[in-house]
């Protein structure tokens, strides 16, 4: 597995957008194997066919992929800085950004946040990352007025992922005006209709009562037998530097709707709908 990381690592690094997008694949098929299971009898990839029309492999259950010995080794990998997967896309994200924007770069642009956030999904500690603020930086940029809708769409479901379970970080993303960038890239006129549904949900995201990482989903590592200690999490993927910034607690919906509204107006109606519809299983007291 080293050695797939490696050479995938290594086209990564690369300037050329041929070994970039090879790279990506590589790293899609070591995920692939580790995450989904192949129907392994002929039966069973008949049925397959009849039933979605085409031979597919089937994702895991989380109890099967906590077992799975592949998935284990892969997840320890993840703890240190060499093979950790999220430091080496996001490296990759700063140099196509500083490519500018054109239709070859925005594709490999939208393939590396895709693969990001399967990396933030099936490693949370990796998250951790984006509590740095040139890293935090880097999403917002992707988020500029000028960049591709397909990027901004993309961006934003993986500022979703970054935050999620991480109130530390969302501190993060409010003290560098992520509230301000994602208000004026709604109410932006150039900005598409399937971007500004987008950066809907992401507000609605956003209001929604925050729950550390680990005080009830945590199923990852939790159920890996892989638990971290508190001092090694902050430091993932970042060499041991530094310590996560922003790390001011949780905020109440009541707080974070006092800071949106300085961006938005009508922000009751949204914490309204929130409490009415629950989009995302939400649960006020």
């Amino acid at each position: 597995m080293e050695n797939l990381l490696s050479l995938s690592f290594d086209y990564l690094s690369s300037c050329d957008g041929v070994k970039i997008r090879k790279g990506l694949r590589q790293l899609e098929g070591l995920l692939a194997q580790i995450c989904l299971s192949r129907t392994t009898t002929a039966a069973e990839r008949r049925r397959s066919v009849i039933q979605d029309g085409v031979s597919k492999s089937r994702p895991k259950d989380l109890a099967s992929l906590s077992e799975d010995p592949a998935f284990r080794e892969f997840f320890k990998l993840q703890e240190g800085f060499e093979w950790n997967v999220a430091i080496r896309l996001i490296s990759c994200l700063e140099r196509l950004l500083g490519k500018g924007s054109n239709g070859q770069n925005d594709l490999l642009l939208v393939s590396t946040l895709d693969l990001l956030r399967g990396i933030l999904l099936i490693h949370p500690p990796s998250r951790s990352l984006f509590a740095r603020d040139i890293y935090m930086n880097l999403l917002l940029d992707l988020l500029d007025p000028s960049s591709c809708p397909a990027v901004q769409a993309s961006a934003i479901l993986t500022l979703v992922t970054a935050l999620l379970e991480q109130p530390n970080i969302t501190r993060c993303f409010e003290n560098l005006d992520g509230l301000l960038t994602v208000t004026s890239l709604f109410k932006n006129r150039g900005t598409s209709r399937e971007v500004k549904l987008k950066l809907v949900e992401f507000l609605y995201f956003y209001l929604m009562p925050e729950t550390p990482y680990g005080g009830q989903n945590h199923v990852a590592d939790e159920q890996a037998g892989l638990r971290r200690s508190s001092s090694k999490s902050s430091r993932v993927g970042s060499g041991g530097r530094g310590k996560a910034q922003g790390d001011e607690g949780t905020r109440t919906t009541e707080e974070k709707q006092r800071s949106l509204g300085r961006y938005l107006n009508n922000v009751e109606d949204l914490v309204e709908d929130l409490k009415e519809t629950a989009p995302f299983g939400a649960s006020f007291g």
